[in-house]
Parts: structure tokens; sequence; C-alpha cells
């Protein structure tokens, strides 16, 4: 007979079938399940559900006094905290204006020139090089870039369809003319492979939602898989196919990071880097803000704002006093 499993276990159990159900994003389900995780171990193991407001709140107090967290990872574990309590296991906490959100600064973006994009991307090579180029020319994050597949790249209208973006929404993008022919060479490489993944009984790729009961050799269609596959085959342990997934973000980032040092560039530029670049060379280049903000995705047209911000800043809206002495 096997052993029952602890009940707080059971318990991120239901918190991620409540996520799926709603079709929340895979990191915001590990995110909960892990402050979930953290808030129950910070309070030794007793079951949320004989705590309320005043535990919540020491753990949040814990966060911010103790462990210093950001404002926006505050944020986080208090709806992940509420969205446990609310919607698994179905209590309203007692005074919830006592879980306070943490007030975010407002930061504004590092921002490269063309100049010290153009010396980062010299530094870089192969696919981590197309897949950087590409984040700056289209504005992508660099999550909804590995999670590309090869139907959503239309070279003949020169556009990338951008599907569950932040906020699960799809949008469109541009795809550079200057890596056009690049991507398609890449494409026609990764396709070679994918027939011969095929051919061994390899091939198949994870579909979203309830696509592999509607469609189920889809999976192995080559509309369907990654732009940018792993280099390694593996075997889906719930269903035994074996395929590649998405290269993992981690190995863009790590080339990134090298390429800013080698660049000498005294900047912390990273991969997202690249889409806040793209946002202000647009709106230097006198493109309208509303076509901006439809690039990128952005739900309020003010949180595509904090780029002219950006252009102000240096310089290239107001002329200094001190350039008339």
């Amino acid at each position: 007979m096997r052993d029952r499993k602890p009940d707080h276990l059971l318990l991120l159990d239901d918190l991620r079938s409540r996520i799926r159900a709603r079709h929340m994003s895979r990191r915001t389900e590990q995110a909960y399940a892990s402050w979930a995780d953290r808030y129950i171990r910070f309070h030794r193991g007793r079951h949320p559900a004989r705590m309320g407001t005043r535990e919540i709140d020491a753990f949040l107090t814990y966060l911010s006094v103790r462990r210093g967290v950001a404002a926006s990872t505050h944020n986080q574990a208090a709806s992940a905290l509420l969205f446990l309590y609310r919607e698994v296991l179905g209590l309203e906490v007692e005074r919830p204006g006592r879980v306070v959100r943490a007030r975010s600064p407002t930061r504004l973006p590092v921002v490269l020139t063309p100049t010290e994009v153009r010396s980062i991307l010299d530094r870089m090579q192969g696919t981590h090089r197309l897949i950087a180029t590409l984040l700056y020319g289209s504005g992508m994050r660099l999550m909804e870039c590995m999670r590309l597949r090869v139907k959503d790249v239309d070279f003949e209208r020169r556009e990338i369809l951008i599907r569950e973006g932040k906020g699960d929404r799809d949008r469109v993008s541009m795809l550079p003319e200057r890596i056009r022919g690049e991507l398609g060479r890449h494409l026609q490489v990764a396709r070679d492979r994918h027939d011969r993944d095929v051919g061994s009984g390899a091939g198949w790729v994870a579909l979203p939602s309830a696509l592999e009961r509607k469609l189920p050799n889809a999976g192995r269609e080559w509309a369907w898989q990654w732009v940018f596959p792993a280099t390694r085959i593996h075997a889906d342990p719930a269903t035994g196919r074996r395929g590649r997934h998405h290269l993992h973000p981690s190995c863009v980032q790590r080339a990134v990071t090298e390429a800013v040092r080698r660049s000498g560039i005294p900047k912390r530029a990273t991969c997202h880097t690249f889409r806040h670049s793209f946002a202000t060379h647009l709106l230097e280049a006198g493109y309208d803000i509303r076509t901006v903000q439809k690039l990128l995705g952005h739900r309020n047209v003010r949180t595509t704002m904090l780029y002219t911000h950006v252009l102000n800043e240096g310089g290239m809206g107001v002329r200094s006093p001190a350039d008339q002495l």
C-alpha cells in the first residue's frame, strides 16, 4: 500500500490544479507553489487553513524587513497567498486590507545605444547571436522568443505572431529584415534534424492546452516544432514520447552576460535590455507611442510612456542650459 502524501503536499497539488484550470502561466504556477511552500515552512509546517491574516502579515513582514526583498517580490508573495486562501481553501482572510501591497518605486530601464547593441551582438555567435538580434529587432521577451513555434513565423508578411504572451495575450511584431536569411537557414537545419528525429521514433513536442487530444498527431508535425529547439532529446515521463524541448533561457542569458562583459560596456545589460532598447529606439525614430505599445503588448499606454522619460533623461528632449553658456 502506497504511503499517503502529507497534507501540505496535497495542498500544493490542489494549488497547481486551480492555477492550471484558470490557464495561468507555468511560471506563475511555479512561483505561487514556491511561495505557498515557503509560507508553510516559515510557520513550521502548520496547515494554512489553521492560520490567517496575522500569519500572512508576519510572513510578508519577514520578507520585507529580514530578507529585504524588492517590492515586486513582496507583492508576488502576497498575491500567491491570497490566491491560496481564496481560490484553493475557499477562505476569505480576515481583514484582507492588512495584507499590505508594497509600493513599487519608479525605476528607469537600462537602455543601450545602437552602437552598444552592435558591440554586444558582434561578440556573440551562432544561435545565441540570432536570438539576441531577434530580441532587439522585435521587442520580444526572452521566454516569448524561446516558445516561438515554426508556424508563428511569417516570412512573406515579415511578421512574428507571439502567442500567450504576458497576461495570456497574443500580439504581432515584426520580423527584422536583417535576419530573415539567417533565420531561414537556421530553420532548415532544424527541419533536417527534426526529420531525422521522426525517423528514429522521436520528434514529439508538447502542445498547448487540449490540442494533444484534439490533434493527436500534431505533436510530430513540423509546424508545431520550436523555432529554437534544445540540442538534446528527452523522454516525456508521462507519455514516454521522445522529443525536444525549446532551448533553455539560461543558455542565452549566460551568452549575453558574457558578451556585455567582453564589450566593456559599463551597464547592467541583460536579455530584457534589448526589449527596452527596442522601444526607446523606435520612439527616437519618431514612431507613434501607440504603435510601440501594440508591438510591446502593453495593456496600458502609461507603461509604454516610461520610455519617453528615458528619452528626456539623455537630454534628447530638452537642451541643457549649461550648453548655452
